[in-house]
């Protein structure tokens, strides 16, 4: 107890002349007795303990000895410490993981379920209103017409939310495979899907040659048209200017669609890209709040990340990685 007291070793010659031993009664022939405490990084592990039955036993060189074998007990000691709780860390965090995928996996199943089963009332809700408002527009009066309307576009946007839901639940379960993708040809098919819009604001759409790269194309089409979607619908006063580009970087490839639009504030940066969340009213800008939480999905199925960097009134460049496995 002496010896973890003070952190020093202790040296008991003959126990019978020493008035503060306690006789071990596992050991009551012990009459020398040598206590080094066992100490690695500052921090008491243990003592060792040393007895034996005759006075005088242990010397200067034993007592020399038996510290530097101690300090070499306690750094085993420690090490064996830190492997077991590294250890157990590792299988909570791998517990955790395993947790969460489930999770994932069970919303991800609920959520398709739900917007899938949704679908079919919400047609038939749908074609009612729509019945009603042409058969009986004009006969009920300006409000009954104003409230059916806005019955028919509440319709529209619920089905538009469960159609985007419905897509976002299938990026990970209902994926195609990883085939050699060009991404000139991705982005020659998502700039067609967006014709109307690039006709009514007069866009210019520029891009630099793009790579080969290890993907899902039908996801990529729709990464590609979901982020240049947004460059347009959150467009400035000015003509607007949208460019695409890619470097390789530390063994992926950079991907960059940049814009001059109204731009993001930065503490809006992370937000953005959280499922249903919207900076604006659906009065400002329509939309679901699905497009970059489905954007960053995508770029997280394939391995990669997805941010922005923005200045407001100047505009956004939304940057995405996919590794380089054709390499």
């Amino acid at each position: 107890a002496r010896a973890a007291q003070t952190r020093q070793p202790m040296l008991v010659n003959d126990v019978l002349l020493e008035s503060v031993f306690l006789p071990n009664p596992l050991l009551p022939e012990t009459r020398t007795e040598l206590a080094i405490p066992l100490i690695a990084s500052g921090t008491l592990l243990g003592v060792l303990d040393l007895q034996d039955n005759e006075p005088e036993r242990f010397s200067q060189a034993d007592v020399d000895t038996f510290n530097t074998l101690a300090g070499h007990i306690a750094m085993v000691l420690q090490n064996a410490r830190l492997f077991e709780a590294q250890r157990q860390t590792e299988a909570a965090l791998l517990a955790q993981t395993r947790a969460l995928e489930r999770s994932n996996q069970e919303l991800e199943q609920f959520a398709y379920v739900a917007s899938h089963d949704l679908q079919e009332p919400l047609r038939m809700i749908t074609s009612y209103l729509q019945l009603l408002e042409r058969r009986y527009h004009g006969k009920l009066g300006k409000d009954a017409d104003e409230f059916i309307q806005y019955a028919v576009d509440g319709a529209k946007r619920m089905k538009a939310l469960i159609e985007d839901l419905l897509t976002y639940s299938r990026v990970n379960t209902r994926g195609q495979p990883f085939a050699p993708t060009d991404c000139n040809e991705v982005l020659e098919q998502a700039l067609a899907n967006l014709h109307v819009a690039r006709e009514e604001t007069k866009a210019t759409i520029t891009h630099d040659p793009l790579p080969v790269v290890l993907a899902d194309k039908t996801q990529l089409i729709q990464l590609f048209q979901n982020l240049i979607g947004n460059a347009i619908k959150y467009r400035s006063e000015a003509p607007l200017r949208i460019h695409i580009s890619a470097t390789r970087q530390n063994g992926n490839w950079l991907f960059s669609v940049e814009d001059n639009g109204i731009g993001i504030e930065p503490q809006f940066a992370e937000r953005i890209f959280v499922i249903f969340q919207r900076l604006h009213t659906v009065q400002e800008y329509p939309g679901t709040g699905i497009g970059l939480a489905l954007c960053k999905k995508i770029v997280e199925r394939h391995n990669g990340r997805i941010w922005v960097e923005s200045t407001v009134g100047q505009g956004s460049v939304f940057y995405f990685t996919i590794p380089d496995k054709l390499k």
